[in-house]
């Protein structure tokens, strides 16, 4: 007979297998931050180019969000995030034979497609496995581990192109996908086979994906909340996956290794913060909202730092920047809860993907803008100056700002006083 703690011991082994996928998800969000002076080198790249190589991946992701959302609803978060999976494992494999700019888009476009539906995918599944009170804490933990990534992205991933090359540390990585893929696929269900004791199960009702969509965009705190969650990631991705490695060894002339441990910091932060935001939520602000907002006005104020005065701090107190800066991208994981809280259950996989639209689109817009910013000062990638970057940071700093001022208008959502 299945019982309720068979399905509660069930989840948290289908939870363990879904942070491994997310794990590499993150892992080739960032990656290239620490490889970008080998890119540039071998592919013989300008700072446009290189902004786009790294935001076409996002790109793509996003622009896969919006039909992802329907098909997860409708078919099922295993097989969508298994079909995904092998998407990547060719992406990966193929970016690490890539000898031309060509080559190297295409394997980033199927990265990011294979890695789109993985994040919002689970949360979907999450949503069935576990209560709305679960929800906010087991987010932030997913989003924790798969920081793993991020973090095997920065120190780790710099030890291993110093003694393997980048190209075969990036084939390894496509060989793991592929055994994660596989694990998901055997090991996944999309819902428990009783429901969870303690609660009563949320009525699920097949609703038209056009009208699903219009409930969703026609709602006014998902535009404003979109907003803040594309300039959030804009700004985390911006110093964490492109240009703050190429800040650091051209602006601070730190090598490769001291770079990726730099960054290593700011993953640190996240995980650390991830781990702990939804005790924050409840303990402290008692409000999603407030504890988004208290950390995205931290954000702002630490990314004020790569406008100049970051270049005046000793290496300890850098590292100690950038674990701030980590701690305050946490309160963006507060997204998740509050758009779980917004709409019903049956349509929560295209609500969380439609979000996941703007965060992606952030990183994608941000990095390649940044990139025209860069270029438009007359540098090469390998020889940027100072005043280039302040002035390209300027960009996502802003946009925060005024994204911040707009989601004051805001209702609260998923009250927990």
């Amino acid at each position: 007979m299945i019982t309720p703690e068979h399905n509660s011991r069930k989840r948290w082994a289908i939870f363990a297998t879904l942070a491994l996928m997310y794990i590499l998800v993150y892992f080739y969000r960032v990656s290239l931050a620490v490889v970008a002076g080998d890119l540039t080198r071998e592919l013989h790249l300008t700072p446009e180019q290189l902004g786009s190589l790294s935001g076409v991946l996002f790109y793509a992701y996003a622009a896969a969000q919006l039909p992802l959302g329907p098909l997860i609803d409708r078919l099922g978060s295993r097989l969508v995030i298994s079909a995904c999976g092998v998407l990547t494992t060719l992406g990966g494999v193929l970016f690490s034979q890539a000898d031309t700019l060509a080559v190297a888009m295409i394997a980033r476009i199927l990265i990011g497609v294979g890695t789109a539906a993985v994040l919002m995918a689970t949360f979907t599944l999450f949503s069935h496995w576990f209560s709305k009170q679960e929800f906010g804490r087991v987010s932030g933990f997913m989003v924790a581990l798969g920081n793993l990534g991020n973090l095997g992205a920065t120190a780790p991933l710099a030890f291993a192109v110093g003694a393997f090359g980048w190209r075969h540390s990036f084939l390894v990585i496509g060989a793991l996908q592929a055994v994660v893929t596989l694990l998901v696929f055997l090991k996944v269900q999309d819902r428990p086979d009783v429901n969870p004791a303690h609660e009563e199960p949320e009525p699920i009702q097949k609703t038209p994906m056009m009208a699903a969509w219009g409930e969703i965009f026609g709602t006014r705190d998902f535009w404003l909340l979109g907003i803040l969650s594309f300039c959030w990631y804009g700004n985390y991705l911006a110093l964490q996956a492109l240009w703050g490695g190429p800040y650091l060894m051209q602006v601070l002339h730190l090598s490769r290794e001291a770079t990726g441990s730099m960054l290593m910091f700011t993953s640190v932060g996240f995980i650390v913060g991830s781990s702990f935001i939804d005790t924050v939520a409840r303990r402290f602000f008692r409000s999603y909202k407030k504890t988004l907002m208290a950390g995205q006005v931290a954000l702002l104020l630490l990314m004020t730092a790569f406008l100049g005065w970051a270049e005046a701090l000793p290496q300890p107190l850098l590292a100690g920047l950038f674990f701030l800066v980590g701690l305050a991208v946490s309160s963006g994981v507060m997204i998740y809860p509050i758009i779980r809280s917004m709409f019903p259950v049956g349509i929560v996989g295209t609500a969380l993907t439609s979000l996941n639209f703007y965060v992606l689109m952030g990183a994608a817009v941000t990095q390649q803008v940044m990139g025209l910013i860069v270029g438009a000062y007359g540098n090469m990638a390998g020889n940027i100056s100072a005043g280039a970057f302040h002035a390209a940071f300027l960009f996502p700093i802003t946009g925060l700002a005024l994204a911040i001022v707009l989601y004051t208008r805001a209702r609260e959502y998923g009250q927990l006083g």
